[in-house]
């Protein structure tokens, strides 16, 4: 194995953010306990909800489909323990506020009873791409760095295109999350052996496992790894620690020195990007016939009396977690799911933990209460973007809801990464403006595509009516033709036939 590139390539803009992340990594991770309840939402992943395929009262197995895919965009749920469904209902989710969303509750029994296992699958080099594809969609695998897209998805879109590269994202750039650096260190196999599986999915034979600069100790679990299998396709790439570092296609450029295009996707420059959780979680799901139904989440901040990294069941409740960190300490005052910089706030911890949940935050800071003030064009948004947009003009095009300035700006390729908002000297809320905006434009872009549905069906609907009173005129001019050539007789035999008709249809 070669030795790890250091520090490639350079990011427009970004910050240098306090990592805040060695309170959470001084101790290996925790298994969470299983707790007398589990939470699961159908909807865990970007597309459509999964339907539930289970009934009120019925027992389930640790691993059982629970609800499965609908739809083109979607992943299956499992049970993350055995017990029984004790209802199907809307329930506090993680998103903003604490919405509600349609969950299935099961109450564990304490066995953990799993499902029997189906025949061993095959080595995963003996398997069609094709198939392996249909087998990773069954597993309910999703993005684990934030996006929860349906995993099989992005590979069987990948592979529409011409790709020759993989990239694992193990980049935590934002502050106090550090659940991918402690899988990095002590699930380094796992983390390689997917690789290896989504490289034969793909059918290329060129990955690069992206890492910070600052978590030598996991570069150096991965580096072990690699050296033991010997396997060249595999090869680290150190980046700068700079937020947001991590974001795809930040990078893709970072790690390969190609420009993802405007509205574009990696896969467009040759590159398919995945999480480094996502890549253990294909290994745990192809290797040892596990479901995503636990993950690693980073539970931290001042808010909490002993921070750590746990793996616990998907559906498991905040509260649960937190109390396995020693609860709350007198300085808690905020609750985020995510990181600081694009975490969501919500009101209660009763929400439970779903598949896209990487860290929760207890904070002792509230959302600063520093009044707006008006824009002073001093242009330190954007020398912060990483997309090198125009925050300043943005703004304004987005206060006067001018829908084709803010495209013509790309207000679209805005990751919403919060940089523009940290460094506003008029604590004007950037992104948020820019996340409104971008729902607007997405509302006006339906509303013309329904309004382009309507116009097109009146058009067919007369084209139709026309068609057929053209024809009924063809009709009778044929009639009247062959009367005049057939003479009195034949016309009194047609309205005879035709007052036949009548009495028939009478």
């Amino acid at each position: 194995m070669s030795a790890p590139t250091y520090d490639l390539g350079t990011l427009h803009g970004g910050l240098r953010l306090p990592a805040n992340k060695s309170v959470s990594t001084r101790q290996p991770i925790i298994n969470a306990p299983l707790p007398s309840q589990l939470v699961l939402p159908i909807t865990q992943h970007v597309g459509d909800p999964a339907q539930p395929i289970i009934g009120i009262g019925e027992r389930v197995l640790k691993g059982q489909l629970i609800a499965e895919m609908t739809g083109s965009l979607g992943a299956p749920v499992h049970a993350s323990s055995s017990g029984k469904v004790i209802a199907i209902e809307p329930r506090p989710v993680s998103r903003r506020n604490g919405d509600n969303a349609p969950c299935i509750i099961i109450e564990c029994d304490g066995k953990d009873e799993a499902i029997q296992a189906a025949d061993a699958m095959p080595n995963f080099t003996e398997i069609s791409p094709s198939s392996l594809l249909r087998a990773i969609l069954q597993g309910g695998i999703v993005g684990l760095g934030g996006a929860v897209f349906p995993t099989a998805q992005k590979l069987m879109q990948a592979r529409t295109c011409d790709i020759d590269q993989l990239l694992l994202n193990g980049v935590e750039c934002e502050s106090y999350i550090s659940c991918d650096d402690m899988l990095m260190r002590e699930r380094a196999g796992q983390v390689i052996s997917g690789a290896q599986i989504l490289m034969h999915a793909l059918e290329i034979d060129k990955c690069l496992i992206a890492i910070e600069s600052d978590k030598p100790e996991a570069i150096r679990a991965l580096g072990g790894v690699l050296g033991e299998m010997d396997d060249s396709r595999i090869t680290l790439k150190q980046v700068p620690t700079i937020y947001p570092s991590g974001g795809e296609d930040q990078l893709v450029q970072l790690v390969t020195n190609r420009e993802v295009p405007s509205g574009g996707l990696p896969s467009d420059v040759g590159c398919l990007v995945q999480n480094v959780g996502t890549a253990a979680a294909i290994h745990d799901w192809i290797i040892d016939n596990q479901p995503l139904i636990a993950r690693i989440t980073t539970i931290t901040g001042d808010g909490v009396a002993n921070p750590i990294n746990v793996r616990a069941r998907i559906g498991t409740t905040i509260e649960d977690v937190i109390t396995l960190a020693g609860g709350y300490t007198d300085r808690a005052r905020q609750l985020i799911i995510g990181g600081p910089m694009t975490g969501k706030s919500v009101t209660t911890d009763r929400v439970p933990l779903v598949k896209s949940t990487n860290c929760i935050l207890v904070s002792s800071e509230t959302p600063s209460a520093e009044p707006e003030m008006p824009c002073i064009r001093c242009g330190d948004c954007a020398s912060v973007c990483p997309v090198q947009l125009l925050p300043q003009q943005l703004f304004w095009y987005a206060c006067a809801d001018n829908e084709i300035k803010l495209r013509e700006f790309g207000l679209i390729d805005c990751i919403e990464c919060g940089c523009c908002d940290l460094v506003c000297p008029s604590h004007i809320p950037l992104t948020v403006n820019f996340r409104v905006a971008k729902g607007r434009i997405r509302e006006l872009a339906d509303e013309k595509a329904r309004a382009v549905r309507a116009r097109q069906r009146f058009e067919a609907r007369n084209d139709r009516l026309e068609r057929e009173k053209s024809e009924r005129e063809c009709e009778l001019r044929n009639q009247k033709d062959l009367a005049k050539k057939a003479g009195p007789s034949a016309i009194a035999e047609i309205l005879k036939r035709k007052q036949q008709k009548n009495e028939d249809d009478s």
